[in-house]
C-alpha cells in the first residue's frame, strides 16, 4: 500500500512540473500568461506607456481577467482592463485564433467597457475615455504597419469625430525598428534572460525562474488541469448525450420499420422511409417486434 501511495504521489507530482514548465514555456501572446504579467502595476503600465506614446502614464489600477455580465447579452472577459490617474481605462486584448471578426470583437469589448463605467445618475460627457489594444502575432489589416490606429470621421473624411474611444490594432509581424515593434518582439520570446523591456522583463523573469514566480506558474498549471478535467467531462457528457439521442433515433425508425411491413410496403421503400439501408431493415425485419415507445427519440 504505501509503495502504490508513493507511487501516486511521484506521478502526481511529475504531471505539476511538467504542467509548470509547459507554462514557463509560454510567451505574451497567451492571454492567460499575459494577463499575470500585466497583473503587475509596473509592468502594465511599461507595456501601456509604449503602446500610447505617453511616456509618463500612470497607471492607478489593473484588473486582469475582468468578467462584464450583463444580464440579457454575452459576458465579455477583459485580458487587461487598466486604469490610470486621470480615470482613463485601457484594454488589452490578445487575438484568439477562433476569432472571426476582429471589429466587431473590438466593438463589443468597447460597449461593454462603456456600460460597465457609466454609472445610474452620471451623464454622457462623463464616460471615461477609453482604449482598447488589440494585439495579435500577424499583420491582421495586411498594409505592413506595426499599429493601425482607427479613424473616425463625418462624411467625407475631413471632419474628425471624437467619442473618445480609441481602438488601436497592434502586431508582431511588421518590424518597423519601431519601440512598439521591439516590444512586440519580446511578447514573441518572453525571454527571461532579455531585460530590455524593464519592468515588463522583470515581472517575466520573477515568473519563470524565481520561487516566487514558480508559485504562480503552479497556479497557472493548476487551473489549466482543472479546465482541462472539466473540459473532458463536459465532452463526456455530450457524447453520452449524443449516443442516447441516435440510439432513440435508431429506435424508433425500428418501431416505424415494423409499421410499415404491417402495411405491406417492400423493403426497399420501407429502408427509403426511415432512412437506413436496405440491409439494416432488413436485418431488423428478422428479430422480434420491439414494444412500441420503449424510448423517445
Amino acid at each position: 500500500m504505501k509503495n502504490s501511495d508513493t507511487q501516486l504521489s511521484r506521478t502526481l507530482l511529475e504531471g505539476r512540473e511538467r504542467r509548470v514548465a509547459e507554462a514557463r514555456s509560454l510567451n505574451l501572446f497567451s492571454d492567460v500568461f499575459m494577463s499575470v504579467a500585466l497583473k503587475d502595476t509596473a509592468a502594465c503600465q511599461h507595456v501601456l506607456r509604449i503602446l500610447t506614446g505617453i511616456p509618463d502614464l500612470t497607471v492607478r489600477s489593473v484588473r486582469t481577467q475582468y468578467r462584464i455580465s450583463k444580464l440579457y447579452s454575452h459576458d465579455a472577459v477583459l485580458d487587461v482592463l487598466a486604469e490610470d490617474g486621470n480615470g482613463r481605462l485601457f484594454n488589452i486584448e490578445v487575438q484568439r485564433s477562433s476569432t472571426v471578426s476582429h471589429a466587431k470583437r473590438t466593438r463589443f469589448y468597447s460597449s461593454m467597457i462603456d456600460s460597465e463605467f457609466l454609472q445610474k445618475g452620471k451623464t454622457y460627457d462623463q464616460m471615461p475615455e477609453v482604449y482598447v489594444f488589440y494585439i495579435s502575432e500577424t499583420d491582421l489589416w495586411k498594409h505592413e504597419r506595426s499599429m493601425y490606429h482607427v479613424r473616425k470621421c463625418l462624411d467625407d473624411g475631413t471632419i474628425p469625430y471624437d467619442d473618445d474611444i480609441h481602438i488601436i490594432y497592434v502586431n508582431a509581424a511588421v518590424d518597423d525598428s519601431s519601440d512598439v515593434a521591439q516590444l512586440m518582439h519580446y511578447f514573441r520570446t518572453a525571454d527571461p534572460d532579455d531585460m530590455s523591456q524593464g519592468a515588463l522583463s522583470e515581472r517575466v523573469r520573477f515568473l519563470k525562474t524565481e520561487e516566487g514566480g514558480y508559485q504562480i506558474m503552479c497556479e497557472i498549471s493548476e487551473k489549466w488541469f482543472r479546465e482541462g478535467a472539466e473540459y473532458g467531462r463536459a465532452e463526456g457528457r455530450l457524447e453520452g448525450q449524443r449516443e442516447g439521442r441516435l440510439e432513440g433515433e435508431r429506435n424508433h425508425a425500428r418501431q416505424t420499420a415494423f409499421e410499415l411491413k404491417k402495411l405491406g410496403l417492400p423493403v426497399d421503400k420501407i429502408a427509403a422511409a426511415v432512412h437506413f439501408s436496405i440491409d439494416t431493415v432488413s436485418q431488423w425485419l428478422t428479430e422480434p417486434i420491439p414494444a412500441a415507445n420503449t424510448t423517445t427519440p
